[in-house]
């Protein structure tokens, strides 16, 4: 099993969002990064376990549990023209974008924010911490998995 991180903007959708779709599942469409895509539609295996991340917002941080669900499959807004995710480039014949299907597994019992994470030295090599590194979409080792988890009893 692989471990992963995966961002959206709260206003945009959030953890309260994939809770309140019907059977708490929903497609992670619109990622435009060819690393993150390559993610999804390479690495992204059924039953792997994922942060969800709230970004770009008050306190941007971990706030759930996410499970994958339906592996990597052409993203359907990338051919769609009334989508602001629209590429032309990619046709369901050569699709460029793809997207996995995700199911809510439960909150975080307190949201980690990022400040905290970028404090504690077992995760000074994640992705996430690091200067620069702005993936919507990210892999996390089993360790810090399992460190970032111990987190949410403070």
């Amino acid at each position: 099993m692989n471990y992963w991180l995966m961002k959206s903007e709260p206003e945009a959708f959030s953890i309260d969002d994939l809770q309140n779709m019907p059977q708490q599942t929903e497609h992670w469409d619109g990622v435009r990064n060819y690393q993150a895509r390559n993610m999804m539609r390479d690495q992204m295996k059924l039953g792997d376990k994922v942060f969800f991340y709230h970004s770009n917002c008050e306190m941007p941080g971990i706030v759930g549990l996410m499970e994958v669900v339906r592996e990597g499959y052409p993203d359907h807004t990338a051919f769609d023209p009334q989508s602001k995710y629209f590429d032309p480039k990619s046709t369901p014949e050569q699709p460029r974008w793809f997207m996995v299907d995700i199911k809510y597994i439960r909150h975080t019992r307190r949201v980690i924010p990022l400040t905290e994470l970028k404090q504690q030295e077992p995760l000074e090599n994640m992705p996430l911490v690091r200067k620069g590194n702005r993936l919507s979409i990210m892999p996390v080792r089993n360790v810090e998995w399992d460190y970032i988890l111990r987190l949410e009893n403070p």
